[in-house]
């Protein structure tokens, strides 16, 4: 952990291009600020992002990013995080690359608890292709691919993460930013999968779920409430609507992915040496040469 790490150590000369008024803005800002919390310096994090307005976000920053293709974060994030246990890897996605097309990897990135924290900017539409519904846009939404409403329902990432097995779920809402920063802060302190579902507006493409429409549903977990409960998580996990809970909703302790592997025993791959033959311990001419 770095010492006297601020606010000033994270920002970039590069202004966001989003929306004004776009939820995205805070949840860079909660991102920047959880790391400082945390006591991490750029140089200890990797953000890992797919394609999508919320995926410019390590564009914004100055920490070390890596951009992947649509739906495909979190494997790239997975290998990073098998490479070097030690690093913090985040993942900061829209809710398309995550429950979309990358819903397979959130599935069973949520079962082997591979310990990287996912953060999905869940605004309910794709906003970057300019307006078309989402795995988690409401049945009847209308869109320049939906006119006549979408026929779907959505995908509930929070009872498909518990019933997948995440060891960390929560619920956060961009337009409460102190909150997220402890959520965000919380998951990324979380030894395995943590899931953070931030409830993001997006004024341009999906107006009818804006700030007002949240902040009249939402609210704060009690502070007896135990999120070690698996019946009570179960629950709140349920609960969508007419309330809409925020908040650390399930956490349990579970040995994580990299703490398993048997390859990653002896320490970090990114710390060992790159020669085969220093690492092995094996003459390679020599076994080579008994098959001529």
């Amino acid at each position: 952990m770095a010492e006297d790490v601020t606010l000033e150590d994270y920002e970039y000369p590069t202004d966001p291009t989003w929306c004004p008024g776009c939820g995205d803005f805070a949840i860079l800002r909660s991102v920047k600020a959880s790391l400082v919390d945390l006591g991490l310096a750029p140089h200890e994090s990797l953000l890992v992002s797919g394609i999508g307005c919320g995926s410019k976000l390590p564009h914004y920053m100055n920490v070390n990013g890596y951009h992947s293709i649509h739906g495909r974060p979190v494997p790239v994030a997975t290998g990073a995080k098998l490479a070097n246990p030690d690093m913090n890897v985040v993942v900061t996605a829209g809710d398309g690359d995550s429950y979309g097309i990358g819903g397979n990897h959130f599935l069973h990135s949520c079962r082997r608890n591979i310990g990287i924290t996912h953060i999905v900017e869940d605004n309910r539409v794709y906003g970057l292709t300019k307006g078309q519904y989402s795995p988690t846009s409401h049945k009847g939404f209308v869109t320049k691919t939906s006119p006549e409403g979408s026929i779907e329902p959505p995908v509930r990432p929070v009872p498909t993460a518990l019933t997948s097995g995440a060891t960390f779920i929560a619920r956060a809402f961009s337009g409460h930013v102190q909150e997220m920063n402890e959520i965000f802060a919380a998951a990324m302190n979380h030894d395995g999968y943590a899931l953070v579902d931030v409830l993001q507006p997006c004024v341009t493409f999906n107006p009818g779920k804006s700030y007002d429409f949240y902040t009249d549903l939402v609210y704060d977990l009690d502070e007896d409430y135990d999120p070690t409960d698996r019946e009570a998580a179960e629950e709140k996990a349920k609960e969508w609507g007419n309330r809409i809970p925020l908040g650390i909703i399930y956490r349990e302790d579970r040995p994580t992915y990299e703490e398993q592997v048997p390859a990653l025993q002896e320490g970090p791959v990114a710390n060992r040496s790159l020669d085969p033959e220093e690492r092995s311990g094996v003459d390679l001419e020599e076994v080579k040469g008994s098959f001529m």
